[in-house]
């Protein structure tokens, strides 16, 4: 008989030449339980999914109440379903206007593509400007705009009329011009490895996208839902965009993705020619419960003000001579590390420190940490010391021939 790990081999699609083959039974909180009882403690959520922890029993309430209502109905936009209406509106009550029409998706690949084909459509152009160690995804209009190349080459030809510009160099945006249908950045690049916009940054794109009349694209998957400290970057840089991009969080653990924008720009989708963006199982009723529960629970619990108390923590205890600083805001922080060759250690050997930790696909020489936001002062304590403990292990084996 097989063993789980080799039907995991056998019968999944593989994404790199080594998983780490990990078998979770269950999760609670912010900890992965293997079949024997193992504890993990998750200082990744998912990548930056599970903000409110796992299993949170406000979460699992609302997924269990709407299964009993009904699940998939119909394909997304024709019939009228209550957790769809009521999460758009919450959505719309937090954000700043004219950010107030959203259209529900599966994932942020896929909010980014209907966000792509919602500039073109709108401005009637072509040309997509986004940014050098930028990340949007994995589809084939995501990859175009991602800013490495180590990932685009492989899969060329791209979407066409797609330019890229380096981040925090105001000199490059003269390429903004009036054939530019969108700008689309993370206004905070995540896979770059925590990288911040400096001084006003922000402020100079939407000032040059209001001058050329092209709309300007926040890509918040990452930073959305409290991760930086605020709930949103918008909130964080008082920068409004046109469209805002999220997923991950959105959906409280389940999969949901969803492009924002003004009832004004999002209604060009329906009509000529009608049905001009679709989707079968975007806002899928399920994971919009999830996700409004989520929510509820980040707002009530004042997850994302309580952040930065804790990402002090971190910064405070982590303290090595392999660590040569902690950049980053609120619970999305990298660890930086003064040589990148031990890197590849630290992520394959953490679980055996009892740890789920992870890379960054555009930054070689630091570790991720984007913990549930629910993570305790206690809990904060134990991810140091077991981050310490295996940041020791890497200086003394590591770089062993």
């Amino acid at each position: 008989m097989l063993s789980k790990k080799q039907l995991f081999l056998q019968f999944l699609g593989q994404t790199s030449p080594a998983p780490l083959m990990l078998e979770i039974e269950r999760a609670d909180g912010v900890f992965l339980f293997g079949p024997e009882g193992r504890q993990y403690l998750d200082l990744i959520s998912g990548v930056s999914v599970s903000s409110v922890g796992h299993n949170h029993p406000k979460v699992v309430e609302a997924i269990k109440n709407q299964v009993d209502c009904y699940t998939h109905l119909m394909v997304y936009g024709e019939l009228i379903l209550t957790p769809q209406i009521q999460y758009a509106k919450h959505l719309a009550e937090i954000l700043p206007s004219p950010l107030n029409t959203c259209y529900f998706v599966n994932s942020g690949s896929e909010a980014v593509e209907g966000a792509l084909k919602l500039a073109k459509r709108f401005t009637g152009r072509s040309r997509i400007i986004s940014f050098r160690n930028s990340y949007h995804g994995s589809t084939h209009g995501a990859l175009s705009i991602q800013g490495s190349e180590i990932y685009r080459n492989a899969f060329r030809p791209l979407l066409p009329d797609t330019f890229q510009i380096d981040f925090n160099d105001q000199n490059s945006l003269d390429l903004i011009d009036n054939r530019t249908a969108c700008v689309i950045i993370e206004p905070i690049q995540g896979e770059a490895g925590v990288i911040l916009p400096h001084g006003n940054f922000l402020e100079q794109i939407r000032k040059r996208c209001d001058e050329t009349g092209s709309l300007l694209i926040f890509d918040e998957i990452q930073t959305g839902f409290g991760r930086t400290g605020f709930m949103f970057a918008i909130n964080r840089y008082n920068v409004v965009p046109d469209i805002l991009l999220l997923a991950k969080a959105l959906g409280g653990g389940m999969p949901l993705g969803a492009f924002i924008s003004s009832n004004e720009i999002m209604s060009v989708l329906a009509s000529n020619p009608p049905l001009g963006h679709i989707t079968t199982f975007g806002g899928h009723p399920v994971c919009c419960a999830a996700g409004d529960a989520a929510l509820g629970v980040i707002l009530e619990e004042k997850l994302a003000e309580k952040c930065n108390t804790k990402s002090g923590q971190f910064k405070d205890k982590l303290k090595h001579p392999l660590i040569s600083g902690v950049r980053g805001e609120g619970l999305l922080l990298a660890i930086q590390l003064t040589d990148k060759l031990y890197v590849p250690y630290i992520v394959a050997n953490a679980h055996k420190h009892g740890l789920i930790i992870d890379f960054f696909l555009l930054c070689d020489s630091a570790i991720r940490l984007a913990p549930p936001l629910i993570i305790t002062d206690d809990e904060i304590t134990l991810a140091c010391k077991l981050l310490l403990d295996l940041i020791e292990d890497a200086s003394e084996n590591a770089l062993k021939k």
